[in-house]
């Protein structure tokens, strides 16, 4: 499931552009259907997987966080366009 979260941020990141952003539930909506927000705490997990990696950049409010950090609520995704 993680894998095919990870595909599906990189794959709606990289439709929108390094100028625009996705959110973690457009993800978890390509991939689960119906029972998305069950898969929203891991479509989070993968956004920082790939935030580790330099594929995404994580932003709240427009400014990039550190994947590791200690953050919650609304956050956005966006290519990092490497």
């Amino acid at each position: 499931m993680m894998q095919r979260l990870e595909s599906s941020i990189l794959a709606l990141a990289e439709h929108r552009g390094p100028r625009s952003s996705i959110c973690p539930s457009d993800a978890a909506r390509a991939v689960g259907g119906d029972d998305w927000r069950e898969l929203m705490d891991d479509a989070r997990a993968a956004a920082r997987r790939l935030a580790r990696s330099g594929d995404v950049e994580i932003t709240r409010r427009g400014e990039a966080v550190d994947p590791d950090g200690d953050w919650g609520g609304a956050i956005r995704i966006r290519t990092t366009g490497s």
